[in-house]
């Protein structure tokens, strides 16, 4: 029988359960070290070392490759570095050119809004530069792709690099009131 989780990700994790290369063992954190998953857990997607949120685990690899090619929407809050304009909005939801695998991708069109206050999120361990260094923004960002770093290298590529990269959504799963680390179990992850 099939098993599915869903986590909050804390940063500096990495997305998966281990490592075989043993250096890379001792010096990094799986997410095996947060929880006991049944063998043959696996993720869904990923978020890189230094994004954090939604992560949905699952021992079922049907299900893990479906929500991975099937256009599910994945929702992001991105904090960028500078008071970001509406024409870098519209760019960003429009598609733009970022690189991939050595070459030039165009990014389909996505769900891009400024968010009129901070969210509330648990604070992350490693400290965020503070205003002294200039304003921030903080951004929702839809994709129903998901390319290596995608979200970070859009916002880098309209002059507005990510601060802080936190999924809070991926379909109908919400990351809700999760704190970093925290695992439920849940029913189903495609209704």
């Amino acid at each position: 029988m099939e098993t599915h989780f869903k986590l909050y990700k804390p940063y500096g994790y990495i997305s998966q359960m281990m490592s075989n290369d043993e250096r890379q063992a001792r010096k990094k954190d799986f997410l095996s070290d947060l929880y006991e998953f049944p063998e043959g857990s696996m993720a869904i997607g990923r978020l890189d070392e230094k994004s954090e949120g939604l992560l949905l685990i699952t021992t079922d690899g049907k299900t893990s490759d479906t929500v991975n090619r099937s256009g599910i929407e994945k929702e992001y809050y991105t904090q960028v570095d500078g008071d970001i304009d509406e024409v870098s909005i519209q760019k960003l939801a429009s598609g733009i050119e970022i690189g991939l695998d050595g070459g030039k991708y165009i990014t389909q069109p996505c769900k891009v809004s400024r968010l009129a206050a901070e969210p509330e999120l648990p604070q992350r361990k490693k400290k965020i530069r503070d205003a002294r260094h200039g304003p921030t923004s903080w951004l929702s960002i839809t994709i129903t792709e998901g390319k290596f770093r995608q979200v970070r290298k859009m916002t880098s590529a309209v002059g507005f690099p990510t601060l802080r990269l936190v999924r809070v959504r991926i379909g109908e799963i919400y990351l809700e009131n999760m704190q970093p680390g925290e695992v439920h179990l849940i029913h189903e992850i495609l209704t």
